[in-house]
């Protein structure tokens, strides 16, 4: 179909009462539209028309699942009511007057009686239908209602967290709800590792829908060959293209996942074991490692990454607690800064002991890690994997990142530091163990 302009809806009634959202689509948007499993991935370039899919989805989500509770997230609100809002308002409440809007103490849409029978073609269900709105940058804001569909605008953005993800996909639980997400890829985070990569299994429950920016008729072939022309290759595969490329300032940029990530098995119980630690008020994050051997009994050179812990609003002890629980002995545990004496004296009393880092200054640690991550020849550095279903841990490698100035080049400043809690759980333990390799100290 050839695209009218951007978000002109009209609604068409069908034979039972109700009403069917009408809006001309581009082949992309139509695809997304159509596609049938659980979740749909619209991956798609920067003003594509992929935002305008979301609220015909939902709407036929609406009168597929029946009155109750639905969401939409984006990953903050400022970028939801620039986008996500007048283009919901647009169909909703811009057609026939369906319900109401508050920003709060909620952000909700409560369906009004004519939204009732536009949707559900009765004007009393028995049962209020509110469409909440979500940000992903708190996982905590989306934990507060059962929903039975969730259209996510953006969630590829860094600060859609995996967290957030995760907790959308237990409020849905219930329902089984449906999942759209439209997005343009900004990084190589959970996104593409939970939805991306999985979608190309023919039987798995994900939908991939990928078109550029120039598939929608009001995007000019001019401003096409603009960006092509002006922009790093990465940036317009991303942002035009709609596909994931490697962005420049990835730090672990040596980060294999056909290298570095293997299946989850049964580590033996008399394997070393070794736990770095992040100390943190409301972020304790740990890395767990195993230290692989041979069926002979000998070290192979390789430590498997086996475990994450992320936990807040616990004492030293309660965390001490939670992280030994399961684990066959007491792990060698390395953790914080030097200064952070009193966290280590309070896990000691908890019944784990915790040495201070070998390694203080960042940059080194870091060098360190990623020596045990890179090709290198036997006998240079460690060498580290991580078992598959680590979400957190491989999040965080495939984002954690330079900030960029602004001819794109990366800078010594790391952006958001203080959020790659399992980084520097592993950063402390990895240091460790090189350390103890070069001869810097024995264990």
């Amino acid at each position: 179909m050839v695209a009218a302009a951007p978000s002109v809806y009209s609604l068409g009634k069908k034979p039972d009462g109700t009403y069917k959202a009408r809006i001309n689509l581009h082949a992309g948007q139509s695809d997304a539209y159509r596609a049938e499993k659980r979740f749909v991935l619209v991956l798609a370039g920067t003003q594509s028309g992929k935002t305008t899919v979301g609220p015909m989805w939902l709407f036929r989500e609406m009168q597929r699942k029946g009155p109750g509770d639905y969401l939409i997230a984006s990953p903050t609100f400022p970028l939801m009511e620039i986008k996500v809002v007048p283009e919901f308002k647009r169909l909703f409440k811009g057609l026939g007057n369906m319900g109401d809007y508050v920003a709060s103490p909620i952000r909700k849409f409560t369906l009004n009686r004519h939204g009732n029978k536009t949707l559900f073609g009765v004007d009393d269900p028995g049962e209020e239908t509110h469409i909440y709105f979500g940000y992903g940058s708190d996982p905590d804001s989306l934990e507060s209602a059962t929903y039975k569909a969730a259209w996510l605008d953006e969630a590829g953005q860094k600060k859609f967290k995996l967290a957030s993800w995760d907790a959308i996909l237990r409020r849905l639980s219930i329902a089984q709800g449906r999942v759209l997400l439209t997005t343009t890829p900004y990084t190589l985070g959970w996104l593409k590792t939970e939805l991306h990569d999985k979608a190309a299994d023919p039987d798995s429950d994900i939908a991939l829908v990928n078109f550029p920016s120039i598939s929608n008729p009001l995007f000019t072939k001019a401003e096409w060959e603009r960006a092509k022309r002006t922009l790093p290759a990465w940036k317009f595969n991303m942002f035009y293209r709609g596909v994931f490329d490697r962005p420049p300032g990835l730090i672990y940029d040596c980060f294999d996942p056909a290298r570095h990530l293997i299946p989850r098995f049964t580590i033996p119980e008399e394997w070393e074991r070794f736990l770095g630690l992040d100390f943190g008020g409301v972020n304790t994050a740990g890395q767990f490692y195993a230290k692989e051997r041979t069926q002979e009994g000998k070290p192979s050179g390789r430590y498997i990454g086996y475990r994450e812990y992320h936990a807040g609003g616990r004492t030293a002890k309660e965390h001490a607690t939670a992280l030994l629980k399961g684990e066959p002995r007491i792990p060698t545990a390395i953790g914080g800064s030097k200064s952070e004496g009193q966290w280590r004296q309070e896990f000691a009393d908890g019944g784990l002991s915790v040495g201070p880092p070998v390694v203080t200054d960042v940059e080194v640690g870091i060098n360190r890690f990623y020596a045990a991550l890179a090709d290198t020849e036997p006998g240079e550095a460690i060498d580290i994997v991580f078992f598959d279903d680590l979400q957190g841990t491989i999040d965080q490698l495939n984002t954690y990142s330079r900030e960029l100035d602004d001819r794109g080049e990366p800078t010594e400043r790391i952006e958001d530091k203080e959020t790659y809690h399992f980084l520097d759980a592993g950063r402390y333990i990895v240091s460790y163990l090189q350390a103890g390799m070069d001869g810097e100290l024995f264990f």
